[in-house]
């Protein structure tokens, strides 16, 4: 009986081993670092630029930590906060160059294939104050469109794991901003999203490339917990006349030289005034000893 025993034993361990190799391959060793789910924002980085209710958002002028141009600096200093009144930007989500950034839960979805079951994209819904949008990150492999597409507020996105990383590639986005503050970013951005989990935690390092308003790549995190019994809104905005008597056209600007807030941030934060005006040599610690 052992010997018998024993002689079954090598069949037993290959038919075992052989079994596990059948599962592994019908299982794509990337569901371990899965990041769908529903996912609460945590504000914890720049949360007086991302929380009105605490920091009251970035002041007019405030430019520290981005490695802006001279033509951004121009773009963020005629700007009014006004402009978000107008009919057709109310509502408005945040841009892809800004998408991680703004308030409210994320949801991510798999969409998969029916027959094959092999990953296609996942779908990102946002929400908050009303507003949303979705925004879909390519999977399976397909192009990007050519240059002459049409851009869109949340771009085209394809992804790639890079080990346990999902690195996604955007491109084609509208014209939109880095900061709620008039900090512009072009049609021609593209952005570069490390998206990595570890438990209930997703980062998202987001990196900015756009050879019209920035002097070298943006680069920022922000983190979301995992949050199952969040329930995210539907999109119920709608555009109102909220400042009536406007002329028809008017668009809300500060023509060079005319912002009069433009030094309020130097004055409640004591920051330099050339500090707080941003540039690629702001944005490094050798910087500080020259102020």
């Amino acid at each position: 009986m052992e010997l018998r025993s024993s002689a079954r034993f090598p069949i037993v361990v290959a038919a075992s081993f052989a079994a596990a190799m059948l599962i592994l391959a019908a299982t794509d060793a990337r569901a371990q670092n899965d990041i769908s789910g529903e996912w609460a924002n945590l504000l914890h980085e720049d949360i007086n630029h991302r929380n009105d209710a605490l920091g009251g958002g970035p002041r007019i002028g405030e430019y520290t930590g981005l490695p802006i141009n001279d033509a951004a600096r121009a773009r963020a200093d005629a700007w009014d906060a006004a402009l978000w009144t107008l009919p057709e930007r109310q509502t408005i989500f945040a841009p892809a160059q800004y998408w991680a950034r703004g308030g409210g839960g994320m949801r991510i979805q798999k969409v998969v294939d029916d027959d094959t079951q092999r990953l296609i994209a996942y779908k990102i819904y946002r929400a908050a104050a009303g507003a949303g949008i979705t925004r879909m990150i390519w999977m399976d492999g397909r192009e990007h469109p050519p240059e002459f597409a049409a851009h869109t507020w949340q771009g085209f996105s394809t992804g790639y794991w890079e080990g346990a990383m999902l690195t996604v590639k955007t491109t084609h986005v509208k014209e939109g901003y880095i900061q709620r503050n008039g900090v512009p970013s072009s049609d021609r951005a593209t952005i570069t999203d490390h998206i990595v989990r570890h438990g209930n935690v997703l980062t998202i390092v987001s990196i900015v490339d756009d050879p019209v308003y920035l002097e070298e790549p943006f680069i920022r995190s922000t983190n979301w917990i995992e949050n199952q019994q969040q329930e995210l809104a539907g999109v119920i905005s709608e555009s109102v006349d909220e400042i009536p008597g406007r002329d028809r056209g008017f668009v809300p600007h500060h023509l060079p030289g005319t912002n009069t807030w433009l030094k309020d941030a130097a004055r409640e934060f004591g920051i330099p005034e050339d500090a707080l005006r941003g540039g690629r040599e702001t944005t490094y610690p050798e910087y500080r000893p020259t102020k």
